[in-house]
């Protein structure tokens, strides 16, 4: 059936639901303290991740320290620290997939809810946003590859790290070498440590770096991250 003016009776009642329930305060109560724990419980995944972090920046001062206090401790020693940072990285993107996850229902109410309740614009409420956000509620699913979220967190925080150590290593096999240094082949030579070929360590050092910078390269490329570098309209935030 249709009103005097031509609309749909059906539309008009999907309209005056819409406009309704936007402001119904039970409706806005309870996407409130929705809106509320899922803000802490990303919190407490971005704090997770922070640990893991310090945990990685601590090991690396410990093992720096140790390598630096004595010539009789080897530059082997930087392989467990490469080794000790790779292990922290992975356990820190699985984490940040979890934040991740969470945190797309945060943008989601955001952009969809707080943005048209602060515009007082109804039809910036158009879309499907409801219903993904309640399918994320019964099936929870990742966002983010395992790949793309180790090239973030490495983005972000763990390449410094990794320069720091790499830079440490190769300091320590100048200071403490056996013999002078005149030259790249008397640097190649003194990689070896004991029955640990010279290649080998050349390959984990090169390796390394390489993977690193690609990693990097690669988020850098796909993904745009979590926020912007610049927002719209910076000049107006200026307080």
């Amino acid at each position: 059936m249709a009103t005097e003016n031509g609309t749909p009776i059906a539309n008009q009642e999907t309209t005056v639901s819409l406009q309704r329930s936007i402001y119904d305060p039970g409706y806005v109560n309870a996407m409130s303290h929705f809106y509320r724990g899922e803000m802490g419980r990303i919190m407490v995944w971005r704090q997770r991740l922070d640990v893991t972090t310090n945990w990685a920046i601590t090991s690396s001062t410990a093992i720096i320290t140790i390598s630096f206090s004595s010539r009789e401790v080897p530059h082997i020693i930087f392989f467990f620290n490469l080794a000790i940072l790779w292990v922290l990285l992975w356990i820190e993107a699985r984490r940040y997939r979890f934040y991740d996850a969470f945190r797309a229902r945060i943008r989601m109410l955001e952009a969809h809810f707080l943005v048209p309740m602060v515009m007082e614009n109804r039809d910036l409420l158009q879309g499907e946003w409801k219903k993904l956000v309640c399918e994320d509620l019964i099936l929870p699913c990742f966002k983010i590859s395992k790949l793309e979220a180790i090239g973030r967190r490495l983005k972000r925080n763990y390449v410094f790290i990794f320069i720091m150590v790499l830079v440490a290593w190769i300091t320590k096999i100048f200071l403490h070498a056996s013999h002078a240094m005149e030259g790249p082949g008397d640097f190649y030579r003194a990689l070896r440590v004991g029955h640990i070929p010279s290649w080998l360590v050349a390959l984990i050092m090169v390796g390394t770096f390489i993977s690193s910078i690609c990693l990097v390269v690669y988020v850098s490329k796909k993904s745009s991250g979590e926020i912007s570098e610049f927002g719209t309209h910076r000049s107006l935030w200026r307080i």
